[in-house]
């Protein structure tokens, strides 16, 4: 093994345990971006649904069935994106892919939503050079991220759940339930009395 070899090898690492690491360190994981695919996409014209598909192959670490994303989306790398079947993103979603953002089938997500895997450290010494910490986040499957949501690092928000417009996850959302707030709270379980009703609850944002 190089010397270089392990030194990355010491920087997957750190990244891997959430560890603080800078962008001098974080270097050698430049090739994985895809900006130019990610401006490819987003001037791309709507009605280009066949290239927009084949673009989002380019672009996510993998990518399912029937998917479809409203341009303009923003993402730190993009390859660190995995989405299920039949996801649904409005304009304005920004992944912050430093490490892996895990999204389910089904997922429906709203317009101007932050998915970020990455936060920094409170003492301005230790944000020299860029300095941060990465945690992965996943959405499992059939969630609602309502408009202007921030989910921040190591999140996991449960299957079926609904997460209310403005909301700042910051912690663990359980399977079916809505959470809404900054911090986002549980303010319910969902249950079959919601198959009857258009929402017992306001504030979720347009889809």
């Amino acid at each position: 093994m190089t010397h270089y070899q392990a030194r990355e090898d010491e920087v997957r690492a750190r990244i891997a345990a959430g560890l603080v690491y800078t962008e001098t360190d974080a270097a050698f994981l430049a090739p994985a971006r895809r900006d130019d695919e990610i401006f490819a996409y987003n001037h791309t014209p709507p009605s280009d649904g066949t290239e927009r598909v084949r673009l989002l192959g380019e672009i996510f670490g993998s990518v399912g069935a029937r998917p479809v994303l409203q341009a303009p989306f923003h993402a730190a790398f993009g390859s660190n994106v995995h989405i299920g079947d039949d996801f649904f993103g409005n304009v304005n979603l920004t992944f912050v892919d430093d490490v892996e953002i895990s999204i389910g089938d089904g997922v429906m997500i709203a317009p101007s939503v932050t998915l970020t895997t990455t936060g920094h450290p409170v003492h301005p010494a230790r944000r020299a050079d860029f300095g941060r910490f990465s945690e992965p986040i996943v959405i499992e499957d059939k969630v609602w991220i309502g408009s202007n949501v921030v989910v921040l690092p190591g999140v996991r928000i449960g299957h079926g759940s609904v997460i209310g417009a403005g909301s700042v996850v910051s912690r663990d959302v359980p399977p079916m339930t809505v959470a809404v707030g900054g911090p986002c709270r549980v303010v319910r379980k969902i249950t079959d009395e919601d198959l009857t009703t258009r929402t017992a609850a306001v504030g979720f944002g347009a889809g």
